[in-house]
């Protein structure tokens, strides 16, 4: 009997795991690769949740279902936020790696932090921007996708 109970309990402990509810948080990089030192580099995340249905139409070709969304562009900002200085990649002389190391170490305060918190890591994405050749300005922009159990 004791064996069963014991088979019932784990049953019962592996399926919570697929019931449970999960949410999950975004904390952005932006690092300046404007040269001179010029530009903001930035570790950015959202204390504010929004609905995106909220700010969301459903477009189509027939005109009488067709809904323009009229939603206000300043209700989509956050002004409830966290951001942490990080630095520019680039100073007077150049690429500074010295910065590069600083922001790594930066960034990683702050995903151990969003791990020792209860977050989990689930996915990283990273972009840079620049308008094309002979631009130097631009942006390298990472978004670290934690979730964690409600």
């Amino acid at each position: 009997m004791k064996k069963l109970t014991l088979v019932i309990a784990i049953a019962l402990l592996s399926f919570s795991d697929a019931f449970a509810q999960v949410e999950y948080k975004i904390i952005t990089s932006v690092e300046s690769i404007v040269p001179n030192g010029l530009g903001r580099s930035r570790l950015v995340s959202a204390n504010d949740e929004r609905d995106y249905k909220e700010f969301t139409s459903t477009r189509s070709d027939d005109k009488k279902e067709d809904k323009r969304n009229k939603s206000d562009r300043s209700e989509i900002r956050v002004k409830n936020f966290e951001e942490t200085k990080l630095l520019n990649f680039f100073n007077l002389g150049g690429i500074r790696f010295q910065n590069i190391a600083a922001n790594d170490a930066v960034i990683t305060s702050k995903v151990n932090t969003m791990i020792e918190e209860g977050w989990e890591l689930a996915f990283v994405t990273s972009a840079v921007e620049s308008a094309g050749k002979g631009d130097s300005n631009g942006i390298f922009i990472t978004r670290f996708i934690f979730k964690r159990n409600k």
